[in-house]
């Protein structure tokens, strides 16, 4: 039987590549300004929400821009761009694609990239309804490594990488008793934002059945 939990806390992620890196794009940012902030009228943007960032490396230059009560930011610089949701559900999945292809559609019509390899990530952090998080994790705990002390472990991390998969299980740093479990798959640039929802949340299924455990809602 599956092991009840809830959600208290997630996020997604999705990281877009252009198929060449562009700094002449970025010479005209009020252009890119303009062009963003039009595509997110729907959602209400503020000006005071968008940041130009200046400093760091080049690639990590570009412009933010934040939508507070959708708990959404949408980053553009001369190499990729990036879009990041917090605490949503598959509930709000549609919402969610709507404002990302809104943003990076007149994004890239306006500098001409083009998009290329995209990465998909989700972060999900498991409270168990009763009993502990290490009833998650223990069961990938290897033995070898265990069996070396006779107390049970406060905890454990494990990454498995493939070429285009990685997953990810730790304990939360960021709640009591909760797992944490982050899952990315690579995609290529002619993916849509409706295929990879489909193809994360069945990682998402896939997973939640090998660690046994079964969302309900709080």
């Amino acid at each position: 039987m599956a092991q009840p939990i809830t959600i208290p806390l997630s996020f997604v992620e999705l990281v877009v590549n252009y198929e060449r890196p562009n700094i002449k794009a970025f010479e005209d940012r009020a252009g890119i300004l303009q062009t963003v902030f039009e595509a997110l009228s729907p959602w209400s943007p503020k000006l005071d929400d968008v940041e130009p960032l200046s400093s760091g490396k080049l690639s990590e230059q570009g412009l933010m821009f934040k939508l507070p009560l959708k708990q959404s930011s949408m980053f553009f610089g001369p190499v990729f761009c990036r879009f990041t949701r917090d605490n949503v559900d598959w509930g709000e999945a549609e919402e969610t694609i709507k404002i990302f292809d809104a943003s990076l559609s007149a994004f890239l019509k306006l500098t001409g990239l083009t998009a290329g390899v995209k990465t998909a990530a989700v972060g999900v952090h498991l409270q168990p309804k009763s009993g502990t998080f290490m009833d998650i994790l223990s069961p990938f705990a290897p033995p070898q490594i265990t069996g070396i002390e006779k107390e049970i472990p406060r905890t454990m991390a494990s990454v498995v990488r493939w070429d285009k998969r990685r997953v990810t299980l730790d304990g939360s740093a960021s709640l009591a008793n909760a797992a944490f479990l982050k899952f990315e798959r690579e995609f290529d640039g002619p993916a849509t934002f409706p295929e990879i929802a489909d193809q994360i949340l069945a990682d998402q299924k896939q997973l939640f059945t090998i660690l046994g455990v079964e969302e309900i809602p709080a």
